[in-house]
C-alpha cells in the first residue's frame, strides 16, 4: 500500500463499533485510514421510500393497509431496538422479500385472481412478528 499510495485507494465499510475495533487491532492501521465518514441511520420516511422503490423495481405495490402496517412496524422497531442491532436497508429488503413469498403462498391457496392481485402486497403478507430485531 505504501509504495503505491498515490495510485491505490482502499475503502473499508462497516458498523462504527466493529470498524473501530478492527482498526485498533494493529497500531499502524489507524494512521493508514485517516478519513472516516459516519453515515446516519435512515429515518422511517427514508426506509419507507426504500421499501417502495424496492417494490416498484419488482413491479409490486403495497395496499394502503400494508403500507401503514409497515410504517408502524418500522417506527416501533426504530424506537425500541438499539441502532447497533438494526440493519436499516437490509432489514427492509428482507421484509420485502419475505412479504413477496407470503403473497405468492396466499395466492397459491386461492382459486382465481386478477393482475392487480399479483402485484399487490396486502397487510396479511407482512408477517412482522418474526422480523423484529432482538433488543
Amino acid at each position: 500500500m505504501e509504495d503505491k499510495r498515490n495510485e491505490f485507494i482502499l475503502i473499508l465499510a462497516g458498523y462504527s463499533r466493529e470498524m473501530d475495533h478492527f482498526l485498533s487491532l494493529n497500531p499502524g492501521l489507524q494512521s493508514r485510514f485517516p478519513i472516516s465518514i459516519d453515515f446516519p441511520d435512515y429515518s422511517v420516511s427514508q426506509l419507507m421510500d426504500i421499501a417502495k422503490r424496492m417494490m416498484a423495481e419488482r413491479e409490486y405495490q403495497f395496499s394502503p393497509e400494508a403500507e401503514w402496517k409497515l410504517k408502524d412496524h418500522l417506527m416501533a422497531v426504530k424506537s425500541t431496538v438499539s441502532p447497533a442491532k438494526f440493519s436499516n436497508g437490509r432489514f427492509v429488503r428482507n421484509l420485502i422479500e419475505k412479504s413477496i413469498r407470503s403473497q405468492a403462498m396466499r395466492l397459491l391457496m386461492g382459486d382465481c385472481y386478477l393482475k392487480n392481485d399479483l402485484m399487490t402486497i396486502k397487510s396479511q403478507d407482512l408477517d412482522l412478528k418474526e422480523d423484529a430485531p432482538r433488543v
